[in-house]
């Protein structure tokens, strides 16, 4: 079938042995090939074409609620239908985490735990050896009117994922080194981005990306926000010392999630708002910040356990 890439048979092939079903290997197709206008039709940009695609949306609704419902509810173990979440999530993930993940020099094949990922679809890290990466423009961000710069800050981590984006989006991504991803990590870092481990289901229902996300442009965080709980906590909550404080407010300047407020000259972290991202701590000059284990809040992402890590050769 020579007018078929060859990246699309690896995935439909690899699809097919994972047991998605016909559909959902559409799906995947569709999410991946048109990646920009299905997040796009996401955020309500393509007005039109999601006028089109209405009975689509609603049947996927259906099939596994945005909002979730008494029967799918975001994680339960005995849903009678997965929600939206389950399908497509993403865990805030520290810096130091992220680096550890781009820079795996073997092959992974791991079943996340319900305690760090607490979904019922979609846990599973594959990576090759050595793990291809490429940097993508950040759909989000381009259905945003004004959109945060630089663009180029979607991590795709894996193949058959990785030549499925360079060979369908060539004008938008390329394939990058570990070195260079790390930098990206960093620079995003810098800018108080929030690095999340995607999963999805049709994704060959496993971890295929690290995004870099800003609440004013990114898609998840927005959804999470309305009510649609795709996000989880890296696992991790953020403290604050109190005689180290100056309640300068750089670190609120920064949170993501508005988890950070002030009182009494010092400021104070809302737990339930907390992702655990680290983005404050690294903003505090004073020393005044650090991250502690959170189990309440899940179990952290051990990219050390998953198997050695080591720069890449």
């Amino acid at each position: 079938m020579p007018l078929i890439k060859q990246s699309t048979r690896d995935y439909w092939n690899e699809a097919k042995r994972e047991g998605l079903t016909f559909w959902e290997r559409v799906h995947g197709y569709i999410y991946a090939r048109w990646a920009f206008h299905y997040i796009g039709i996401a955020k309500g940009r393509h007005k039109l074409l999601t006028f089109l695609l209405i009975p689509a949306i609603w049947l996927l609704d259906r099939h596994s609620p945005f909002k979730g419902a008494e029967d799918a509810r975001p994680g339960d173990q005995n849903q009678k239908r997965p929600s939206f979440a389950d399908t497509y999530h993403g865990k805030a993930i520290p810096l130091e985490t992220a680096t550890k993940l781009v820079n795996i020099g073997m092959a992974v094949n791991t079943e996340l735990p319900e305690q760090v990922i607490p979904y019922t679809r979609a846990r599973r890290i594959i990576l090759e050896n050595p793990a291809r990466i490429a940097v993508l423009d950040c759909p989000c961000r381009s259905a945003s009117k004004n959109p945060c710069l630089p663009l180029d800050v979607c991590l795709i981590m894996g193949d058959p994922m990785v030549s499925f984006i360079l060979e369908h989006h060539p004008g938008r991504s390329r394939e990058i080194d570990a070195a260079e991803a790390e930098r990206i990590l960093k620079q995003c870092n810098a800018r108080g981005n929030v690095a999340h481990a995607f999963f999805k289901d049709v994704m060959l229902s496993r971890f295929y990306a690290i995004c870099n996300c800003c609440s004013c442009c990114c898609g998840a965080m927005q959804a999470h926000k309305a009510g649609c709980h795709m996000l989880t906590s890296s696992g991790y909550l953020a403290e604050v010392d109190e005689e180290k404080c100056v309640s300068c407010g750089q670190c609120a300047q920064y949170c993501q999630f508005k988890a950070i407020g002030f009182r009494k000259g010092s400021a104070f972290i809302r737990p339930k708002r907390c992702m655990g991202c680290g983005v404050c701590v690294d903003k505090c000059n004073k020393g005044a910040l650090s991250l502690r284990l959170a189990p309440e809040k899940g179990m952290p992402l051990e990219v050390d356990k998953l198997g050695s890590v080591s720069p890449r050769q």
